[in-house]
């Protein structure tokens, strides 16, 4: 019994060394195993015991048989796996007892590298050819507003061709001239459009009437034929009139616009211009020293750089004036020459004269049993003919 006591203490002794080892979570199947078999090592008496209420009771009678081993220790089992320590997914795993092993370095075996650094170096560059295109524009701006202040109050004066500026202003006036010539124009076509649909319905009618009026059959054919008459030259006309009025709309709004555009950008440059002389003046003006021989360098290249946009654009202007009134000379005589012949032919019932008109210009009318309705009836579309 005393060895049997015994034999239990040694599976306490191996059960606090199970604790002692599983501490801090490291437990391994292996040392269960272990103290499987030392128990299983203790013979058939176990059994015996284990099936009359476990271990530790004791039977009825006052003898216990032993088994042949009782006696004989239990050896102590040895861990076959390592303890399991807890680490960080994705890091180096490092072992206490090889801190100094290179296998188990923490170091990274590859130098990390910054993704999109060329990416970032050029964004770099991108917003600081930004800024230094804001500062040029701010101190640009800047130097243009106080110099056509100056000029208003009196205090600088301004470049001045004289010749040119002539031009740009009789060309102005031209414009706003051709700009109501238009304007009537339109209105000329408009309304005369109105007439022919009315002289049109009035036909209609007067051929109606003369089916259910026998009596007055003849008058009523004689003026529906006459009606009709008016309205096939009244469409000739407004054919005539529609291309004048596209013709005049190119000049004024097209091409007179686009030299207009060109005399903006020329005013824009002399500004410019100016207010960077006027800085250069005022430079020259100040003590010699380092300082303002550097900024009077950086004036005097800002000045020449000005200077040559400045000459470029005056005679891209020069130039385009020329061609302008070349064109407009040569597009009004025939325009001009359209409008008489067409209102003069319309008005003195010559239809003959009217239609070798619109022949003489190439200005073709729709057919009166095309599917689609007929231009007139827009006469904003009249822009879809081209100078002939």
């Amino acid at each position: 019994m005393f060895s049997k006591i015994g034999k239990l203490h040694s599976y306490e002794e191996v059960s606090a060394m199970d604790g002692d080892l599983s501490e801090g979570g490291m437990q391994t199947v292996a040392l269960n195993e272990a103290v499987s078999a030392a128990i299983s090592a203790s013979g058939g008496g176990d059994a015996h015991h284990q099936s009359h209420g476990g271990p530790n009771s004791l039977p009825n009678s006052g003898t216990q048989s032993q088994p042949a081993n009782a006696t004989s220790p239990i050896p102590t089992p040895r861990p076959t796996s390592l303890p399991q320590y807890p680490h960080t997914p994705g890091s180096a795993y490092t072992s206490p007892n090889s801190a100094n092993s290179p296998a188990m370095s923490p170091i990274p075996l590859a130098t990390p590298t910054t993704p999109g650094t060329e990416n970032g170096a050029a964004l770099v560059r991108s917003n600081s050819s930004k800024m230094e295109t804001i500062k040029s524009w701010s101190i640009s701006t800047y130097k243009c507003t106080k110099q056509l202040l100056s000029e208003k109050l009196g205090k600088s004066s301004r470049t001045v061709d004289a010749e040119l500026e002539g031009q740009i202003e009789a060309l102005r006036d031209t414009q706003r001239k051709y700009s109501q010539i238009l304007r009537l124009a339109r209105a000329l076509s408009s309304h005369f459009f109105h007439v022919v649909q009315t002289q049109q319905q009035l036909g209609d009618a007067f051929a109606d009437l003369a089916q259910k009026s026998p009596e007055l059959q003849e008058e009523f054919i004689y003026n529906a034929e006459t009606q009709r008459s008016l309205t096939k030259n009244g469409e000739t006309l407004l054919g005539a009139l529609n291309f004048f009025v596209s013709s005049v709309n190119t000049l004024c709004n097209k091409t007179m616009e686009d030299t207009l555009l060109t005399v903006k950008l020329y005013e824009s440059a002399r500004i410019e211009y100016d207010a960077y002389r006027s800085d250069l003046e005022l430079l020259s003006q100040q003590p010699r020293s380092e300082i303002s021989s550097i900024k009077l360098e950086e004036a005097q290249r800002n000045f020449s750089g000005h200077k040559a946009h400045y000459d470029r654009l005056r005679a891209d202007v020069a130039i385009k004036l020329k061609f302008l009134e070349e064109n407009k000379v040569k597009v009004m005589h025939k325009q001009l020459l359209l409008f008489h012949n067409a209102v003069s032919a319309y008005f003195s019932g010559n239809q003959t004269a009217l239609e070798a008109t619109l022949k003489q210009f190439n200005i073709k009318l729709r057919s009166p049993n095309a599917t689609s309705p007929s231009w007139l009836e827009h006469p904003s579309q009249a822009e879809e003919f081209a100078w002939q």
